[in-house]
């Protein structure tokens, strides 16, 4: 679905079902150098067992226009004038990675007319190597590599979505490569890669928001994660009250363990269920 937000371009993927504000809504809200394709299983799914869902392209990347916002809030800002703009009076925000920071902003800015807050992936400060930044920099291909390297535990799934054999880290690296020469060809040579991880790496924000969450606060996390730590939730956890889900995964929960996340997020859901 396309609409016109601020004089550009906004996509989403609504999983197949036409989105009705009527019904209960959902944000999902993708990680750096990503798109909506990779809540593929979960988005529909929730569409068609009785949720509105937005899985939204940010701006910059996939379908939406850009260019890419210059930080968390103003992300989170645009998440909201989404919801706005589709006359959704409450919503439940799922995120991940960068997008779980995102998440939190716009949870925070909604206040009463947040649901649910489902934090995947995440962690605080989401502070980035200094070798990776200076990578993305020189050589963004490399970085791509090194960031596929260090997201996934695994090199297929189980026989689940998105199939028996199915190469994960290539699946990732190559929507990765997509979208870094797709913003390079639309923004004059500008590199995505080094932008979204900038972007996670300054972030400070996370305790004002965190006193501004009205809503359910959930955490789903993977035991295997080598690029958010579930050792830095702890602090997370505590000041946003926050139950966690542990899922067997590395950093690219939705792709490795599909089933799992969507799983955990129906039952983080469910206190809510569409009727």
């Amino acid at each position: 679905m396309n609409i016109e937000l601020h004089g550009k371009t906004a996509y989403a993927y609504t999983g197949g079902k036409p989105f009705d504000p009527a019904r209960p809504c959902v944000a999902l809200i993708h990680g750096a150098l990503n798109d909506h394709s990779v809540w593929g299983l979960q988005s529909r799914y929730l569409a068609h067992h009785g949720w509105s869902v937005l899985a939204v392209d940010l701006p910059g990347h996939g379908r939406s226009a850009g260019p890419a916002l210059p930080d968390v809030q103003a992300c989170a800002r645009w998440v909201v004038d989404w919801l706005d703009a589709l006359g959704a009076p409450r919503a439940a925000l799922v995120g991940h990675s960068m997008g779980s920071l995102i998440a939190l902003e716009a949870a925070a800015a909604l206040g009463e007319r947040a649901t649910h807050l489902g934090l995947v992936g995440t962690a605080y400060p989401m502070k980035v190597s200094p070798a990776l930044l200076e990578t993305a920099a020189r050589d963004p291909w490399g970085a791509i590599d090194m960031v596929n390297a260090f997201s996934h535990s695994t090199l297929a799934p189980k026989p689940a979505a998105p199939g028996p054999g199915s190469w994960v880290p290539g699946a990732s690296r190559a929507l990765m490569r997509r979208l870094q020469t797709l913003y390079a060809e639309r923004e004059g040579g500008a590199n995505l890669f080094l932008h979204d991880f900038q972007v996670c790496d300054r972030y400070e924000g996370a305790w004002e928001a965190a006193i501004r969450v009205k809503c359910p606060v959930q955490l789903i996390l993977g035991r295997k994660d080598q690029m958010t730590s579930p050792k830095a939730t702890a602090e997370l956890r505590e000041r946003l009250h926050a139950t966690v889900a542990w899922i067997e995964a590395g950093h690219s929960l939705m792709a490795e363990a599909p089933d799992d996340v969507l799983n955990a997020l129906k039952a983080f859901l469910s206190s809510r269920t569409p009727s």
